[in-house]
């Protein structure tokens, strides 16, 4: 679940940095007044760098575990909030010229705020799952792996002395 949301989040990130964010008619001289737009990228930089630290953060995600995944994840959910105010800030409702493509503009600022609401989503999920969920090259530790034994006659006065005789398995 972290990483569709992740993936979708980077996806709606970028999306919205393709849309038009803000339009305007300006005089062009001879040509007469001209539909001028600024996209998601002009207008809010940040919107493509969180698209990727999401994509980076799917990697990460898959990766650690423990306290590395809850700091990815305080990342992530931070890193979504910035999303969400880059959608939030300085939208206006109302008041526009006929012609411009308001549908655009307020459909790449909603999904700025989805892809940030993703985030934020998938950071905290990673956060509280982080000492459950499995992490890269789990699959290969044995579950019940003991640690390495100590000096073998070691072992053996120690058997002898827990009064068990360490040769009769042998």
């Amino acid at each position: 679940m972290i990483v569709v949301g992740l993936l979708l989040g980077a996806l709606a990130l970028w999306g919205a940095s393709k849309l038009a964010w803000f339009a305007e008619f300006r005089d062009g001289g001879v040509l007469g007044r001209q539909l001028y737009t600024e996209d998601g990228e002009q207008r809010a930089t940040a919107l493509v760098p969180l698209a990727l630290l999401a994509l980076a953060g799917v990697a990460g995600v898959i990766a650690t575990g423990g306290w590395a995944r809850r700091v990815l994840g305080v990342v992530l959910a931070l890193a979504g909030v910035a999303g969400v105010w880059t959608g939030v800030n300085g939208v206006k409702f109302g008041g526009w010229a006929p012609g411009l493509p308001v549908t655009e503009m307020l459909l790449g600022r909603g999904l700025a705020v989805l892809g940030g609401i993703l985030l934020v989503v998938a950071g905290l999920v990673a956060v509280k799952g982080a000492g459950a969920a499995r992490r890269l090259g789990s699959r290969y530790a044995a579950p019940g792996a003991k640690r390495a034994k100590r000096d073998p006659d070691i072992e053996l006065w120690e058997a002898l002395s827990e009064g068990e005789d360490p040769t009769a398995g042998r």
